[in-house]
């Protein structure tokens, strides 16, 4: 094993624990992978918790999700699937996480997109989260549900299930989780206090426009919301990408 992979699964392992210390992941749940090359993959294995695993317990498979090579005992999540689904349309993408943050997942069992445009971080770095349909856990379903948000998102929430976040490396996809859970929970405590006050259609545009000087890679939901001009920003609630 080459030292940089073995660093790479020493990675997972380190973003595993925090998933898990933050509460993001209860006992085995949740799922991280990262894209060595165009066919090998590292991924957690399915049944342990994301707050103990060791290097040597991190799974290698191809892009079919075939094992290439496995620890005793180990295999890896049939959920990978989904991950694989995201690699496939994303090229850029080299890492993506799955799991299961407490308010994110409220607003997925809710099925109620996070489109308020509340905190201009939120607005630059997300811009919106959707919801995919519900789909049955380990079932072709969920990497079916996912994909028509790859193309202008890298993260999303699954309906009645938990949150996946992508990125063009294992840390800004679990950083993008954060973000998430972090706006969810935002917005959740807002709602709380009454009718949060939501930036306008100029302020939102402004704020993509400073996302694009920053070069931020990925991508952003802005690209579609603006693609005709105008200063006002569609709400995901009217689009193809919001409702229930």
């Amino acid at each position: 094993m080459a030292d940089s992979e073995y660093e790479i699964r020493k990675q997972i392992c380190e973003i595993g624990r925090r998933i898990y210390d933050r509460g993001m992941a209860a006992a085995n749940d949740g799922n991280i992978s990262v894209k060595l090359c165009d066919d090998e993959y590292l991924c957690t294995p399915t049944g342990v918790s994301k707050g103990f695993m060791t290097p040597e317990s991190i799974c290698r498979v191809d892009r079919e999700g075939k094992v290439l090579e496995a620890g005793d005992g180990c295999r890896p999540s049939s959920e990978i699937r989904m991950h694989m689904r995201i690699y496939q349309k994303r090229p850029d993408v080299a890492g993506v996480v799955h799991a299961h943050p407490v308010y994110a997942t409220t607003f997925a069992v809710a099925r109620t997109p996070l489109t308020m445009p509340v905190i201009a971080e939120a607005v630059v770095t997300l811009g919106c989260v959707p919801v995919a349909p519900y789909a049955a856990p380990s079932t072709t379903e969920v990497p079916d549900s996912v994909e028509p948000y790859t193309e202008y998102f890298d993260q999303v929430l699954l309906a009645n299930h938990g949150a996946l976040t992508w990125g063009q490396d294992l840390m800004s996809a679990y950083y993008r989780m954060e973000s998430v859970e972090f706006y969810a929970k935002l917005l959740y405590k807002a709602m709380q206090l009454g009718d949060p006050k939501q930036l306008d259609g100029r302020q939102v545009r402004k704020l993509y426009g400073i996302r694009r000087q920053m070069g931020i890679p990925g991508r952003h939901p802005g690209d579609l919301c603006f693609a005709n001009g105008g200063d006002e920003c569609r709400s995901c609630d009217n689009c193809r990408f919001g409702g229930k």
